[in-house]
């Protein structure tokens, strides 16, 4: 697994200014959820026989690196957020209201150096780069990516994913084994009772009174109605109801998500979500209903690739974190149901750094320590697919390189 580290390593460098300079192209010029070809087509240009790649998921694309064999897929998302960009930077978004506040400039620019780099000298597994659309919203590119059959035509049997995280501090990468991130689905609760005039409540089935009393009971309903060893959240985000004041509404309206590490409390969740809800409508003389819009599953590390990652990401210098477990959630969870898949997390630190905030902007360093928890994705889940086998790099400059077998 480790032969040819250092000379991967040392190429992965060699391509770094190059990779910060795309960073910036990408950060100036973000495009949202499934508006990406722009930023697909910039990424293909950077990449080694980028005019080869197969579209997919509509503005995605996938494009494979080597010869022939089971291949490690490096995943990396095209999307930016709806947000206005407050960092001062020179390469500042040129787009109004639109932001890679997310890392996604990173993480692309970081996957391109990875490439390069194989393509370059060779690699132990041939390399499938996969450039994601709509991470961000719904419906998930990586949902459809892997519905499509795509990674199976390339003969991928593992996945690979880094994602910058203010929460940890520099220099540390978090490589954890099991659940890391939560499933993640969103509801709308709608109370329908009777309106009429404020002065005259008695005549009504206040609708605003029992969307009160249903958000309360859904907090108790966690805190109560779920294992305290099994992390789940139930946040309620939204709240509608009425235009005057002086009228009480027919409908109130809620929104929110439920976040779950452990798939039996998500089914149990949802299942109690409806029960609560129509309990405590009836309860008030309204009626209550529940639209659940699914999304996420639980993303689950495999424990060999983590394993197998941790040192070498110490021998990168990284501080390896093995814990870290969070509620948010990531649609590569549905690359980690279909095959082996690692998700790691790069620390950024910084004090009031925060993921989709207008400032969030990690420097262009963190552009190399993306590229080498990739690069150790990478080869810990080549171990897997490959078996441990010693291969023969498959690189039009492998020879050039005097990289005739497995580096």
């Amino acid at each position: 697994m480790t032969d040819g580290f250092d000379r991967l390593r040392h190429r992965v460098e060699q391509e770094l200014p190059a990779a910060v300079q795309l960073r910036h192209e990408l950060h100036r010029k973000p495009r949202l959820s499934g508006d990406e070809a722009a930023t697909r087509d910039t990424v293909l240009a950077a990449l080694p026989s980028g005019t080869s790649a197969r579209p997919v998921a509509g503005t995605g694309a996938v494009l494979r690196i080597g010869g022939t064999g089971s291949a490690v897929a490096v995943r990396a998302e095209l999307d930016a957020l709806s947000v206005t960009e407050g960092t001062g930077l020179p390469w500042a978004s040129e787009h109004p209201g639109v932001m890679h506040a997310c890392g996604h400039d990173v993480h692309l620019a970081a996957t391109v150096a990875l490439a390069r780099a194989v393509e370059a000298v060779g690699g132990p597994a041939p390399l499938v780069v996969v450039l994601q659309p709509r991470e961000e919203t719904y419906p998930s590119g990586a949902l459809e990516i892997s519905e499509s059959g795509v990674l199976a035509e390339q003969q991928a049997g593992a996945t690979v994913a880094a994602h910058v995280q203010p929460l940890l501090p520099t220099g540390t990468v978090a490589c954890s084994p099991g659940p890391v991130n939560a499933s993640s689905d969103e509801f709308t609760v709608t109370v329908a009772g009777r309106g009429g005039h404020a002065a005259y409540p008695h005549q009504t089935a206040d609708p605003v009174v029992a969307l009160a009393s249903v958000v309360v009971a859904l907090q108790s309903m966690v805190s109560r109605g779920t294992d305290p060893m099994t992390p789940v959240v139930l946040s309620v985000t939204t709240l509608a109801a009425g235009s005057a004041p002086n009228v009480v509404p027919d409908e109130a309206t809620a929104r929110g998500t439920v976040r779950s590490l452990d798939p039996a409390a998500r089914e149990v969740i949802l299942e109690r979500l409806a029960e609560t809800v129509d309990l405590v409508s009836r309860a008030h003389g309204c009626t209550g209903r529940v639209e659940v819009t699914e999304g996420e599953p639980v993303l689950e590390n495999d424990a060999g690739i983590a394993r197998a990652a941790a040192p070498l990401l110490r021998r990168l210098g990284a501080e390896v974190d093995d814990t870290l477990r969070s509620a948010g959630s990531d649609d590569f969870a549905y690359f980690s149901q279909a095959m082996p898949s690692l998700m790691m997390f790069v620390g950024t630190g910084g004090a009031g750094q925060r993921l989709h905030s207008a400032t969030y902007a990690p420097g262009d360093e963190y552009v190399g320590h993306v590229a080498g928890a990739l690069l150790a994705g990478y080869l810990a889940a080549a171990e897997v697919v490959t078996g441990g086998a010693k291969k023969v790099p498959d690189s039009k400059h492998a020879s050039a390189e005097g990289t005739g077998g497995r580096p």
